[in-house]
This record gives C-alpha cells, sequence and structure tokens, in this order.
C-alpha cells in the first residue's frame, strides 16, 4: 500500500475514534488540568519555592507525506506536474528538541532554550546547495531564546526584555514564532514595554535569527527588524483594538555574506526600506453572545528589490528599487452553538493580499507578509503565502471532550491579479524562467490566464491522551484549478495531498 494511503487510513482512524474540536484558527486541546511539564512537576512536588524555576524538555516528532507538491529539491516549481521527471512526492520524518531553564522572580525573569531540529529522509536535500537544501533541520543543538526581562507590570509599566526572542503578535499574520517548522523562528532583539489601564505599547528592534546547521545560529547587522505594537484595552466596550507600525531594513550588501550554510528559503533577503502599517479589530470573547467578528486591515509602503533565493549575487546588487504600495485585509466572522455539549464553531474568514499590475513600470504592489506563521491561516498545505492571494476559508470546529479536538476547512483560493506570480508559502514566486509566457510550459506571469488556484479541504484532529503528551493528525487534498491547468497545459496536471502524523511530549 502507497505510503500516503497508509497515513491517510491512520489518520482518519483517529479522526473518528477522537473527534477533535477547534477554532477557526485551528488550536490543539490543552491537558485537563493546568500541567508544567513532567520535570517541573516532580522538581516542584517538594519544595513550593522550586516553582519559581522552569525547567523541561519539548519533544516533538513529525511523520509528513506530501504527493504530487511535495517540496523536493526542484522546488515548487513542480508542484501539481505529471511529467515523470518531476520528482514532487516527499515523505518524511522531522525531529525537535527543546530543553529550557527558566527563572522567574518578583521583578525579573530569565530563560534559556535550546533547539535541536533533525530531518530524515528529505528530498529537499541536495548535497551541492546552500544548507544542502534542507531548511527544516539545524542541528546538533543551537540557541533557540536567551533573554532577560525586567520589570512588572502589576506595579509599574515600564519592563524591558533583551536577547534571542520570540516576537508574537497578533494572529500572527504578519509577526509569529512560526513553532510549526521545525526550526522555529527568533530575533535578537530588545523590546521596551509601556502598559497601563488607557493603552500599551511594544517598541523593539533587532534582526531575524539564521538558523545555519552546524554552526552558531545569528543574527545579521544588515536585516533590521523594527516595530511598535499598541493596545487600547478601553477604547472599545467590546472590542480588542491593536494597530501596529513595523519596518524592516535591508542592506544591499548582504548579499556577498557567507550564506552557505542557510537552506532556502531563509537566505539573503532583498534590499528593501519597507514599512508596514496595521489596524486589528476583534470582538472579546461573549461581547456579542454566539457571535465573533474580526479585522485587519494592512498597508504597505517604501521601497524593495524583486530578490529571491535563487537571485544571484550580482543579480541581487543590481536589482533596481521598486517603490512599495501594497495592502492586505482580513475579515473574519463566526458563530458558536456554546449550548451544545461539544461547542462547534461555524466561521467565515476572507483573506486578501494585493498582487502586482504591471511588472515593468518600477513599482510594486505586492504584499509581503514579513514574518508570518502562514500554516496556522492559508491551507494546512502550506501552498500560498499571503502575496497576490484571496483566500476565502470556511472552518468548523467543535469538542467533544476538553481534550480533544476537530477541525474541517475549506479554502477557495484565487489569485489577486494574473499580472503577478503566484507565490509559494515562503514568498517565493512560482516561475519557470524558461517557458515562453502563455505557453502552457509551466508557471509564470499568465495574464490571459484565469486566476482561480483551486480549492484545499483539510481536517485536523488532535487529542492529548496524557497530560504530558499529544497526538495531533491531518488529511488534506487540493484541487487544483484552472490556473494550474492552464499553466502545466503541454506537461500535464494533477491534485495533490498530505498527510501528517505529529507526537508532542511535555516532559
Amino acid at each position: 500500500m502507497h505510503l500516503l494511503h497508509r497515513y491517510a487510513l491512520f489518520a482518519l482512524f483517529l479522526t473518528a475514534a477522537a473527534v477533535p474540536a477547534a477554532r477557526a484558527q485551528y488550536i490543539p486541546p490543552p491537558p485537563a488540568r493546568p500541567f508544567p511539564g513532567l520535570i517541573n512537576e516532580k522538581f516542584r512536588a517538594d519544595d513550593l519555592y522550586r516553582s519559581a524555576w522552569d525547567i523541561g524538555v519539548n519533544i516533538r516528532v513529525r511523520q509528513e507525506g506530501k504527493d504530487d507538491a511535495g517540496f523536493t529539491e526542484a522546488g515548487s516549481n513542480w508542484d501539481f506536474s505529471t511529467r515523470p521527471q518531476d520528482d514532487n512526492n516527499n515523505h518524511y520524518t522531522l525531529l525537535r528538541i527543546m530543553p529550557r531553564v527558566g527563572y522567574t522572580a518578583k521583578w525579573f525573569n530569565a530563560l534559556v532554550e535550546g533547539r535541536s531540529s533533525y530531518s530524515y529522509g528529505d528530498e529537499r536535500f541536495n548535497p551541492t546547495a546552500a544548507g544542502k537544501g534542507l531548511p527544516e533541520r539545524d542541528g546538533p543543538i543551537d540557541l533557540h531564546q536567551a533573554f532577560v526581562f525586567i520589570g512588572n507590570h502589576k506595579e509599574f509599566p515600564v519592563s524591558l526584555k533583551i536577547g534571542r526572542q520570540e516576537l508574537v503578535y497578533g494572529d500572527q499574520r504578519l509577526l509569529g514564532h512560526f513553532r510549526w517548522n521545525n526550526n522555529a523562528r527568533t530575533f535578537d532583539a530588545a523590546k521596551v514595554r509601556w502598559q497601563n489601564a488607557i493603552f500599551g505599547v511594544d517598541v523593539f528592534t533587532g534582526g531575524l535569527v539564521y538558523n545555519d546547521h552546524d554552526n552558531h545560529n545569528k543574527s545579521n547587522s544588515q536585516d533590521r527588524f523594527s516595530g511598535a505594537y499598541f493596545n487600547f484595552p478601553t477604547l472599545a466596550k467590546n472590542e480588542i483594538v491593536e494597530a501596529y507600525l513595523l519596518a524592516r531594513n535591508v542592506s544591499r550588501g548582504i548579499a556577498t555574506d557567507n550564506w552557505t550554510g542557510i537552506a532556502a528559503p531563509f537566505r539573503f533577503p532583498g534590499a528593501q526600506d519597507l514599512y508596514t502599517a496595521g489596524i486589528r479589530i476583534k470582538s472579546k470573547p461573549l461581547a456579542y453572545d454566539a457571535w465573533d467578528y474580526g479585522v485587519e486591515l494592512m498597508h504597505q509602503f517604501g521601497n524593495r528589490t524583486a530578490v529571491f533565493p535563487a537571485t544571484t549575487v550580482a543579480a541581487a546588487l543590481a536589482a533596481p528599487r521598486l517603490d512599495q504600495d501594497a495592502y492586505a485585509a482580513v475579515i473574519q466572522g463566526g458563530y458558536t452553538w456554546s449550548e451544545q455539549a461539544w461547542q462547534p464553531r461555524l466561521a467565515l474568514i476572507y483573506s486578501y493580499a494585493s498582487g502586482d499590475k504591471n511588472s515593468a513600470d518600477g513599482k510594486s504592489q505586492t504584499f509581503q507578509n514579513l514574518f508570518a506563521t502562514t500554516h496556522l491561516h492559508y491551507g494546512y498545505m502550506d501552498l500560498n503565502s499571503l502575496q497576490n492571494l484571496q483566500d476565502i476559508r470556511l472552518a468548523y470546529t467543535a469538542k467533544p471532550k476538553a481534550n480533544i479536538s476537530l477541525a474541517a476547512e475549506i479554502h477557495y483560493q484565487f489569485l489577486s491579479e494574473t499580472t503577478d506570480f503566484w507565490y509559494n508559502v515562503a514568498g517565493v514566486p512560482r516561475n519557470f524562467a524558461g517557458a515562453a509566457v502563455a505557453s502552457g510550459k509551466g508557471y509564470r506571469i499568465n495574464p490571459s490566464y484565469s486566476n482561480k488556484l483551486g480549492v484545499e479541504v483539510d481536517f485536523v484532529a488532535a487529542w492529548t491522551f496524557r497530560p504530558y503528551a499529544q497526538i495531533e493528525t491531518g488529511v488534506s487534498h487540493y484541487f487544483r484549478g484552472d490556473y494550474i491547468k492552464e499553466s502545466l497545459a503541454v506537461s500535464g496536471s494533477k491534485d495533490a495531498s498530505y498527510v501528517y502524523v505529529q507526537l508532542t511530549l511535555n516532559l
């Protein structure tokens, strides 16, 4: 039996047996009681004062099976192709071990967290590629977080957090820790927070930490990321109101640095001075009884260069600056049957990101989704990012037990502009540079083609069967649309599928 079919049968069995729960943004179930981890529970059992310490290890192993859109070494240009020479199936195992030690006092806390990440049987492997083509491997051990926090917002409005840390805001559509990825995401940053009853703001600056297998991970001084993220607790009675301004400033000389240990798509970014302003409004829990809603509006300005992982150093140094004027918006609404035992919820979410209208006018309308946790929002198959995209998402969740969750989703996906590329989950355009426009021989900018990408169907289930252990599984299928069929009309195309099974231990 094909390996993917075995995954599917196992996943469907777990779904039927566990019938897990969910939200519009799927969240695996917590333990039945607050659980600090096996080591912490034993360490604190005999001495209450030991609760100031946090000592633990998070272990996660995930088996993934991707057919016909498998992220192989050939890259996403070969997704959905039926040509015999296009190997777009990929079945591999991911392992991540994250030990940590933390201490919390009244006015001070600190955390050191390591990370060891490996992938096995991953066909993205290419011995001659940067980082050997493995974007989810980073061993044997590296520093994920190491920060000091000074402050106590119960007694004083200002705090400072400095060191290697995760930056997580809103729904992670622009800025998140990306923990679904085997390597996750951190920044070397300093963050000052002001919070009182009227408003709060986080002001931070730092740099993205690049994962370099077998070498010490570090940020790059030529890639700076800064921001101010505001919240207004009393501005609206029934709404959470937040606003932000984010800035990424990358020097052109970054292209000449040594990137040989860093796998695509995380190699050098293009030179840019890119700014994103946004506002996020979301109803508070139970503010409108069973109904809830959310709106997020984003505008991007400044300038950028069209540089991607496959761009040569010479081309990156010569790439022209494009004036950026791009937009994105997310509108969602949901209804929860709270009187029912399983707490079922139905949500409709529309996500829009602008695309470029003219690739030759020296301007860019392609929205850049910065450091998002994309996996949460646009389909579990990770075929899209919030760039030149329209995603209509219908999500159903239910929770038959406190430790069991289920989600079922449908995504209808379209290009915003057929005068722009189709961008993969890493923000890289699918582009057969050798194929003529509208030839049907590969993905290009094809203005005459349909904007219909396809329909993705996802089923996800999770069961926290012990306070320290959780199993999660998902089954997905992508029904290709006319854009894919027309782009690959000569070579031929087919639908794609994905299955995963994941075990997480909180020791």
